[in-house]
């Protein structure tokens, strides 16, 4: 196999959700530079904040709202038809909070959109996927959602070990038509510190201590947004034909289970 079919094949139908974030943003100038077509799902105000590439397709969608969901899904399906890979990066970790301080409303706000956003966009894209060329699902959890390395990140970790549960569910289900794996990256170098982009600054808090956290990654230091493009791509693509219900850990060495 060659280094080019590594990567999924060119004029492959991809749809990234949190397209506009620091990942997303990654992601989406790697698939289009390997010339794949891409939409990306996000908030309105996110795409004024951070344009698109030239190339990406945009559409407003608010993943906690079942309406917009399916609406978004319904255009891509007018556009193209089918779908042959998503990606998920829609989350935010909200304030950080002890467990005995945090109100119901803020547990709701971070897992609607983490959990059920997550559920409602791959529900919505079955469907295209269905019908696509050797379709895959990459879903983006976090090693939180495995570890939870600072206080007050209950409610972000319980909706990103969700996801995991989520995704094992739907590669069972949608087996061998659709492969679904999880990617849990670590802390990276992006607006997610402070709370997730396009978000205020979190008050309560200083969101993720990067500089603490350091010293717990073997490879001592966070990400930077690129070194996610590549495992997300791989999983998408032919080379992985045959990995369906995994997660793929990317956190420098923090969390090996």
């Amino acid at each position: 196999m060659s280094m080019v079919q590594f990567l999924p094949k060119k004029g492959s139908r991809i749809v990234v959700v949190g397209g506009s974030g620091g990942m997303g943003r990654s992601l989406v100038r790697a698939a289009l530079s390997h010339g794949l077509k891409v939409v990306i799902l996000g908030r309105g105000h996110s795409f004024e904040q951070y344009p698109a590439p030239e190339g990406a397709l945009t559409i407003p969608c608010d993943v906690t709202d079942e309406l917009s969901v399916n609406n978004a899904f319904q255009t891509i399906d007018k556009q193209w038809g089918a779908i042959d890979g998503l990606v998920n990066l829609a989350g935010y970790t909200g304030e950080a909070i002890p467990i005995k301080n945090l109100t119901a409303d803020e547990w709701d706000s971070v897992g609607a959109v983490g959990l059920r956003g997550t559920f409602l966009v791959c529900r919505a894209a079955l469907p295209l996927l269905e019908k696509g060329e050797s379709s895959s699902v990459v879903l983006i959890s976090s090693t939180f959602g495995h570890r939870v390395v600072f206080s007050g990140y209950a409610h972000y970790a319980s909706a990103k070990a969700g996801v995991v549960a989520l995704g094992k569910a739907l590669a069972s289900e949608s087996s061998p038509s659709i492969r679904v794996n999880v990617v849990s990256p670590g802390v990276f170098n992006t607006a997610f510190l402070q709370g997730g982009t396009g978000r205020e600054k979190l008050k309560g808090s200083e969101g993720v201590d990067s500089s603490k956290y350091h010293s717990l990654v073997p490879l001592g230091r966070i990400g930077e947004p690129d070194e996610m493009a590549g495992p997300i791509l791989f999983l998408l693509g032919p080379a992985a034909s045959y990995i369906t219900g995994q997660v793929l850990h990317v956190n420098g060495g923090t969390w090996a289970p």
